[in-house]
């Protein structure tokens, strides 16, 4: 559900520039497209960029250290003066500010030598690191000292790139400390599964970017935008930890666009479905052709943030089969009790789905979002789930655990008038294999069929 962000930045970053309509003067004139990305408030890195042009058919690939793609107006792609890589490359340190430590990457195209220095806000030499490294992606981890600011400087054949580093340390220590942390082997999966077609441009074109964003340890995740361009602009992603699924990254339904994401051989949508006619807490939904829902304490906001809240029998659209389409799109459907197994048993293979109740070490902490979760019980999100806590509506009408639980039906009945569900709490790090009435309200994902 994402809108698009345009922001101008002086951060050098990644470039698209897009040719279009020859001058009077024989010149052609150029848009420019720029783009950066941020990780909850921190630049990261782009690993890679897909470039899919929806209204001509046709894709390309920008992936780092390339920064500029040229593509001609009237053929398609001319050429990429970037795609032969003769300098180095400095990617920005993250975290920036940090505490404790950062990371940094280096590539070098060949086998050179490279020497790494820091200094501190005065110009003096706090750290330097030398050696003879073989091509490719290189990574440093920077340990501050008692200072707030520091510079690194990376030398080869005496060109030299520079970042600026911000401390929040609060050590008393004057010493500073800069470690090899390896070589990093860096994919893109959107390179490694991907054949690029010719790309051609018009004015007018809707264009859709997919960037994904890898750090070591710390990120795996994407952004999605659309646009049609026409004159300068720069795009900012926001990157979230998870995967589109392939050929399917967005989804538009019902006047709203979801995001999917991929997690092992199951494609999800990320947000929770937020379709249908908002009606009272206090009703049943009905079988009256008209798709119903329920927003937490009545309140339309809520479902914006959280999606519907639904009856079974208004999710199934009144069938009992397992798997059944219901209320998500064509091509997706409601996921069974067994679907969900697979799921929570790739994230942590601890679940038990042989039982009711709670079970698993890690996989409520992995599915929960990093935010909106009471009393410090937010997730990591790792696998880009990003389960948010919209609480139930109980069999009498009443809102309960908004912030705390959160509650996902499955289309697999359980014993008498019950269906089976999912649930995750603020303060457990597990998942829960229950059932319950169907007239319950909970919330609802769609999985690729």
């Amino acid at each position: 559900m994402k809108t698009n962000r345009i922001i101008y930045l002086l951060a050098a970053s990644f470039q698209l520039v897009l040719l279009h309509l020859s001058s009077a003067y024989g010149q052609k004139p150029v848009m420019e497209l720029t783009f950066t990305a941020n990780y909850y408030g921190q630049y990261v890195p782009l690993d890679s960029i897909l470039i899919e042009n929806l209204t001509q058919g046709g894709d390309t690939l920008l992936y780092w250290p390339d920064s500029v793609l040229i593509l001609d107006y009237a053929t398609g792609v001319n050429e990429n003066p970037s795609s032969s890589v003769t300098i180095f490359e400095v990617g920005r340190n993250y975290p920036n500010p940090f505490s404790a430590k950062t990371t940094f990457s280096i590539y070098l195209p060949l086998e050179d030598f490279l020497q790494v220095i820091v200094f501190n806000p005065l110009g003096q030499k706090v750290v330097e690191y030398k050696n003879i490294l073989e091509s490719g992606y290189h990574l440093f981890t920077f340990f501050p000292g008692n200072e707030n600011i520091y510079f690194m400087t990376a030398t080869v054949r005496g060109a030299t790139k520079s970042l600026k580093m911000f401390s929040l340390s609060s050590r008393l220590a004057d010493y500073c400390s800069l470690f090899y942390a390896g070589k990093e082997t860096v994919t893109s999966d959107y390179k490694s599964n991907k054949e690029i077609t010719d790309f051609g441009f018009s004015l007018g074109d809707i264009l859709r970017f997919i960037a994904y964003a890898k750090t070591p340890v710390l990120i795996n995740g994407s952004d999605v935008i659309e646009d049609a361009p026409l004159s300068n602009q720069t795009y900012t992603f926001e990157i979230l930890e998870g995967i589109p699924c392939p050929g399917t990254p967005t989804v538009p339904y019902e006047g709203q666009t979801y995001n999917t994401v991929q997690i092992g051989s199951q494609c999800w949508f990320k947000e929770n479905l937020n379709v249908g006619t908002m009606i009272n807490g206090s009703g049943n939904q009905t079988n009256n052709s008209q798709k119903e829902k329920y927003c937490y304490g009545d309140n339309a906001a809520n479902c914006a943030t959280y999606g519907g809240l639904y009856q079974w029998n208004e999710m199934m659209q009144y069938s009992t089969t397992p798997g059944v389409q219901g209320i998500c799109p064509s091509g997706w459907h409601i996921p069974t009790d067994a679907e969900w197994c697979t799921l929570t048993q790739f994230i942590d293979p601890m679940v038990n789905c042989n039982s009711t109740g709670w079970s698993g070490q890690v996989v409520g902490t992995k599915m929960k979002s990093t935010t909106g979760w009471n009393s410090g019980g937010n997730g990591t999100n790792t696998f880009g789930f990003t389960a948010l806590p919209g609480g139930r509506r109980d069999n009498s009408g009443a809102f309960y655990d908004i912030g705390g639980y959160g509650y996902w039906w499955s289309s697999t009945e359980g014993f008498t008038s019950s269906a089976w569900f999912r649930v995750l709490r603020y303060n457990s790090a597990n998942v829960s294999r229950d059932f319950g009435g169907k007239v319950g309200g909970r919330s609802v994902r769609c999985l690729q069929d």
